[in-house]
């Protein structure tokens, strides 16, 4: 089998060696039935983490996002969304499909909505309009290669989300990333949301899972809509035990993973047919503008491929690399040489 620098996302890490043993040696019950004591210690670990009252293990970011919503709407209600958003653009329009809400989608500056356009959009119902409900924001932000929505713009928003008696889900799938850029923790950016989910799949490296936080009341609710999700699992502490050493571990080392971002963006950033900007890489999401008149993006990436890098093309004519703790610097340094190489011979 072909040895691959898998650069398509941080979702492929890897479990550690440790999280196989804690895999292994996990005790489990029933959690649908709610006597899984491994899911209830990460369950508690990780609503101390964000400074919750209550915390849910569920399978995936986008079910936990779909929980959150359909807890804090109800059908007809309006939700604020960033035009971007993970949520509103790549997570299969449960929005409209399970919430049954209607998305309000707003520009940005690098995920950052303006709040007075947050406050303009807000509405009022009628027979003809909708009621807003939710302002929904994202941390890091994907779709703008990851990046940090400063504290302050989140802070202006929710204020605004206070005035006008709004609830505030936080996508924080990737948010001990904003935190490692940051400096800001986790707990202060948590704090901004009524809510808060995290993946723990990503690059905290544990094999499955995310995390959603809040009030007891609305995670017993949220119990409810998982389960008619199918997302209530049994003896599901085997795959929560990797997650716990995920929050206990793997947090730390994230900024390792934003240094060879910065490392790699730097070194393509002038290569023909490469548009970017590496001060927008903060990080561990590159994404840059492809345009050469020899090479399309299929070929470049085929190309990419042959030379044993992973990489995923994304819409409007980009091209997306994501740096995780299985790539290190050989696998950087191996992406650099394959970029000069294949445009030096184009």
């Amino acid at each position: 089998m072909a040895e691959y620098s898998d650069f398509r996302s941080d979702t492929v890490t890897r479990p550690t060696a440790k999280m196989r043993k804690a895999m292994a040696e996990a005790e489990v019950g029933d959690d649908v039935l709610g006597d899984d004591p491994t899911v209830q210690k990460l369950e508690s670990l990780a609503a101390e983490k964000m400074g919750k009252e209550a915390a849910m293990y569920v399978p995936s970011g986008t079910m936990a996002n779909s929980i959150a919503i359909n807890g804090w709407t109800k059908e007809l209600d309006e939700v604020i969304v960033e035009e971007r958003a993970h949520l509103y653009n790549m997570e299969s329009t449960h929005l409209t499909f399970i919430a049954r809400v209607l998305p309000r989608p707003l520009p940005s500056n690098r995920g950052a909505m303006d709040p007075d356009e947050v406050e303009r959009s807000i509405r009022k119902p009628g027979v003809h309009i909708p009621r807003t409900s939710l302002i929904c924001v994202e941390n890091t932000h994907n779709n703008w290669s990851g990046a940090v929505v400063p504290m302050e713009n989140l802070k202006a928003i929710r204020k605004i989300a206070d005035k006008h008696d709004l609830k505030m889900h936080f996508d924080g799938a990737r948010v001990f990333n904003a935190s490692a850029a940051s400096g800001i923790p986790v707990k202060e950016y948590a704090a901004l949301g009524d809510s808060i989910m995290f993946c723990l799949s990503k690059g905290l490296s544990a094999p499955v899972g995310s995390m959603l936080t809040g009030p007891k009341d609305f995670i017993d609710f949220g119990r409810r809509v998982r389960k008619a999700l199918g997302g209530g699992m049994r003896q599901v502490g085997v795959l929560a035990a990797p997650g716990i050493v995920a929050l206990t571990e793997m947090v730390d080392r994230l900024k390792e993973d934003h240094e060879r971002a910065k490392k790699l963006a730097l070194a393509i950033a002038e290569l023909p047919g490469v548009s970017l900007n590496p001060d927008h890489v903060e990080t561990n999401i590159i994404i840059f503008g492809f345009n050469h008149p020899k090479i399309s993006i299929p070929e470049f990436l085929s190309k990419l491929k042959e030379e044993g890098i992973l990489a995923l093309a994304t819409s409007g004519g980009r091209i997306r690399f994501v740096t995780h703790k299985d790539v290190g610097d050989r696998d950087i340094d191996k992406a650099i040489s394959s970029f000069r190489k294949i445009l030096a011979g184009a």
